[in-house]
């Protein structure tokens, strides 16, 4: 891979976060530009932590299939076997295998392609009162479905959601002690967590968007702690630990790993969904590329392994807008 015009791309495009390519255990590439505050002038690193957004959902549903190969969670059963929703408008149809592959059919906390959005959603329920996986149920359950069960693959934040709280009710434990105990842990993610954005973290990016002429902050943008569907806080080198000890082994078993890395339904002609991993396919019906991206106000990111390439991207922003364009050209420089 030719990396020699990457540094200049990113300083045109203004770009701030980190970007690391690597193959094994070697650094084909590495960047950082820009600043973790915007505020108070201090710039990023390559030890950074920054809000992984999306992302999270990998580690839900890495810790979600631990629980199933242990025989404590089942991918067939109804979620209403693992989380109260009574009264709700889930359909007990829905399993834990439908809300890991955004096939449930559940209404999303927020439909943008509807015209919802989230700043209308915290109005009606503030941020800083979701600080566990129990207080995101109000925000959805009571929405209608927008499809029956296993009919329609739609990108659900809800899901992950429902999944993190059956992990919570098998286990006995936080969703994030969990995630931190049995997949941060075993994975060497030593510099990864779940951070309060209001408290003072060390090496924690704030969020800053450029918007009308002026530095917005997304601390009012988003609960002040990550949850299952998004949020834990990762550092660039970590996310490659994450994405290389999952093809290794050593988060999974043999059969789970397998199936994490392999494509579950098909979402368009060019992309099939699998366990929180989106897959890239060539023509041949091959998987070309498997990632992960997330997005919110102020913050961007994905991690990417090629496989012809044998190369694991990660590309992390805390903008909103700065990880798209590098994304692109790095797909581009590698055939995409």
């Amino acid at each position: 891979m030719d990396t020699s015009g990457l540094d200049e791309f990113l300083e045109q495009n203004d770009f701030s976060g980190v970007v690391l390519i690597k193959r094994g255990n070697t650094t084909i590439f590495e960047a950082v530009l820009g600043k973790a505050s915007q505020r108070w002038d201090v710039p990023n690193t390559a030890d950074t932590r920054f809000d992984s957004s999306s992302i999270t959902k990998l580690f839900t549903s890495v810790a979600v299939l631990q629980q199933v190969s242990k025989g404590e969670l089942d991918l067939e059963t109804s979620i209403h076997h693992y989380v109260d929703l009574a009264d709700s408008e889930i359909d007990p149809a829905v399993t834990l295998l439908h809300v890991l592959t955004h096939t449930s059919g559940i209404a999303d906390d927020v439909d943008e392609e509807e015209g919802e959005s989230y700043a209308e959603l915290w109005s009606e329920f503030p941020t800083y009162t979701i600080m566990e996986p129990a207080d995101q149920l109000p925000t959805f359950i009571n929405k209608e479905a927008i499809a029956a069960p296993g009919v329609e693959c739609v990108y659900s934040n809800a899901g992950y959601v429902l999944a993190g709280l059956a992990l919570e009710k098998v286990t006995e434990e936080k969703y994030r002690q969990y995630i931190f105990d049995e997949v941060f842990t075993p994975a060497g993610m030593i510099d990864s967590g779940f951070y309060d954005r209001r408290d003072a973290a060390p090496r924690v990016a704030e969020g800053w968007d450029f918007i009308n002429g002026r530095w917005v902050s997304n601390i009012y943008s988003a609960p002040p702690i990550g949850l299952p569907d998004g949020g834990a806080q990762v550092t660039a080198a970590d996310l490659v630990r994450f994405i290389q000890a999952v093809r290794n082994g050593e988060l999974l078993n043999a059969e789970y790993t397998q199936e994490f890395l392999t494509p579950q339904v098909q979402y368009d002609e060019e992309t099939w969904y699998g366990f929180g991993l989106e897959f890239d396919m060539n023509e041949d019906g091959s998987v070309r590329s498997y990632f992960a991206d997330g997005v919110g106000l102020g913050s961007s990111g994905i991690v990417r392994h090629y496989l012809e390439a044998d190369l694991d991207v990660v590309v992390l922003s805390n903008s909103e807008e700065c990880a798209w364009p590098v994304i692109r050209e790095i797909d581009e420089l590698l055939g995409g």
